[in-house]
């Protein structure tokens, strides 16, 4: 049987199995029209985060996410003209010492985003919320499914034994990306945000402004805009998120809140956690 064929079987066998009142299996997962958008609010099941709810869950990311990937333009005036105009995706450190949610960067003249938005380059900074602990129990692929893949000898015992370093629906998870400027932090206080992005990145302590190998500075990212992705569609919300929500969240709020996976015992489809926030 073709591998077409079995794809089918395997549809029709799951759907089949969908359709069965009371089979007391783990919920079903989301509705495949919604993964990147939010469907009609007369087509929703669940209560969907308003985009103030999810500005609060996306400071708490930013507060407790220590990496971002940093996106810029390679200018024209590149050593390397072939790339000229392409973008790039760099992870960086990133820190939250100044309330408003605006990121602090110790931004290193020697490297690439910085010397991108030297020379003109926008910038922009994408985060995802990792969660610390996996999910109690993983949707997986169904016993009978894989058995029936293994005698038609697709897939093997050598991808099962391989560790799951992603244990956990990262498409479930919310991730946003930070619009806006770089704007170098104020003298008076460097000293308080040098402790905290030291607390934030230990090793960082080598390279702050004034060691004798790189030139460094504190600078922010001034947000503009904010485009949030909470999960799926049919029960998180997706779009942009005003910047005066992003800025008017509370240390108070995005404290008081809990992201999928702080602690052990989540439920992975699990629309509570966000929910309850």
């Amino acid at each position: 049987m073709k591998l077409s064929g079995i794809l089918l079987l395997l549809a029709s066998s799951a759907a089949n199995a969908a359709a069965t009142p009371g089979s007391g299996g783990p919920p079903p997962p989301p509705n495949p029209a919604y993964l990147f958008s939010n469907p009609p609010a007369s087509d929703s099941s669940t209560r969907i985060p308003t985009s103030r709810e999810s500005a609060a869950m996306a400071r708490r990311i930013l507060a407790l996410t220590p990496l971002a990937t940093f996106s810029t333009v390679f200018p024209a005036s590149q050593s390397h003209p072939e790339v000229a105009g392409i973008p790039i995706g760099m992870n960086d450190y990133v820190a939250d010492c100044e309330e408003g949610g605006d990121p602090t960067i110790l931004s290193l003249k020697i490297g690439t985003s910085f010397r991108n938005v030297a020379h003109g380059s926008n910038i922009s900074l994408a985060l995802a919320w990792v969660p610390p602990y996996p999910p109690s129990r993983r949707i997986k692929s169904m016993s009978w499914a894989s058995s029936l893949l293994s005698f038609f000898g697709v897939g093997g015992s050598a991808e099962e034994e391989r560790p799951d370093t992603v244990p956990y629906s990262a498409a479930n998870l919310p991730r946003f990306s930070l619009m806006g400027y770089l704007e170098r932090i104020e003298p008076a206080k460097h000293l308080s945000v040098a402790a905290c992005y030291v607390n934030t990145h230990p090793d960082a302590k080598y390279w702050l402004p004034g060691n004798p190998i790189h030139e460094a500075e504190w600078v922010r990212l001034v947000v503009t805009k904010v485009y949030w992705v909470g999960g799926f569609g049919d029960r998180a919300y997706i779009g942009w998120i005003p910047v005066e929500e992003w800025k008017d969240v509370t240390r108070e709020e995005w404290e008081s809140l809990r992201l999928p996976g702080e602690k052990p015992g989540w439920k992975e489809w699990s629309t509570r956690e966000l929910a309850d926030l």
